[in-house]
């Protein structure tokens, strides 16, 4: 990882968190331990890879920073309830999560699904609060966007294919099609959102599109290969599960060689679409190469 990367993730992490800790104070009633599910959920894991990649393309685009750190909160708040959720018995059944106990292990099952319920509905209360845009229609079209993107459009439709998946046989097609709307939906609204807030009209956001839907795929074919070679105190979570379930996954239609190989090339090709942007987008070509070179 580049020193650029690595300042970058540093700074993301840490503007997400206190973010958060401003955006839910515990109340002092009989709702504290929902929110305090909640910070546990949200605050001090991950990667903040979408917060990232949604702030570095509205610093392309001169968008002021407490605005995109405030709609890439409402990005990692959609990410963290999706992650509350698959990890609930009823889904993944995972006990860890970044290093730590599950959110229902840490707490309880009822008290997991309400706070992933309540951090989906933080995300448009955070989009829709004029202190992330003045300009209705940019906070519209925000909310939009995600709404989309999370929904049974992309991330919901996703993992509703993914759970299919594990009684059933799918072809590549269907395994990338899986995988546009479980883990790229999300990604590529990371990036849209980031333009969004920078003004950019639809018709002007066909390159970025283009570089959020190659690392959108070569991200999931990087934790393909990490569940299927990687380590498990390296990832913070249970590796092997893809294969234990029968689950069709690109390492297993390629192989693991032909897989890390459709990965550099997705990565290569993202790459490409930013040609048109100087040093101001080296940061969203770092991603894209960490993308594939990370363990978790």
């Amino acid at each position: 990882m580049d020193d650029l990367l690595k300042t970058a993730l540093r700074q993301i992490q840490q503007e997400i968190d206190a973010a958060f800790d401003v955006i839910i104070p515990v109340p002092q009633d009989t709702r504290a331990k929902l929110v305090q599910a909640m910070r546990y959920a949200v605050i001090g894991g991950g990667k903040r890879l979408r917060p990232l990649l949604l702030c570095a393309t509205a610093d392309i685009h001169g968008v002021d920073r407490s605005a995109s750190v405030r709609a890439g909160a409402a990005l990692e708040a959609i990410h963290v309830y999706s992650l509350v959720h698959d990890d609930l018995p009823c889904m993944d059944d995972d006990e860890l999560r970044h290093g730590k106990p599950t959110v229902h292990r840490a707490f309880d099952e009822a008290t997991a699904v309400l706070a992933g319920d309540a951090l989906n509905d933080l995300a448009f209360e955070i989009l829709s609060d004029p202190a992330t845009s003045g300009d209705p229609f940019t906070r519209i079209e925000l909310v939009r966007t995600l709404a989309l993107a999370s929904g049974h459009h992309g991330m919901a439709g996703g993992q509703m294919m993914d759970l299919v998946a594990e009684n059933e046989t799918f072809d590549l097609p269907t395994i990338t099609r899986l995988q546009q709307l479980k883990t790229g939906a999300l990604l590529g609204a990371a990036v849209e959102m980031g333009a969004i807030l920078g003004r950019v009209p639809p018709e002007g956001r066909t390159h970025l599109r283009g570089y959020a839907r190659d690392i959108g795929l070569a991200f999931q074919i990087a934790d393909d290969l990490i569940d299927h070679e990687g380590d498990a105190e390296a990832a913070g979570k249970a590796v092997g599960k893809d294969a234990a379930a029968g689950k069709q996954t690109f390492v297993s239609l390629l192989g693991a060689e032909r897989a890390r190989a459709q990965a550099q090339m997705l990565v290569e090709q993202a790459i490409e679409y930013l040609q048109h942007y100087g040093s101001e987008a080296d940061l969203l070509r770092a991603v894209a190469r960490f993308i594939v070179e990370r363990d978790r």
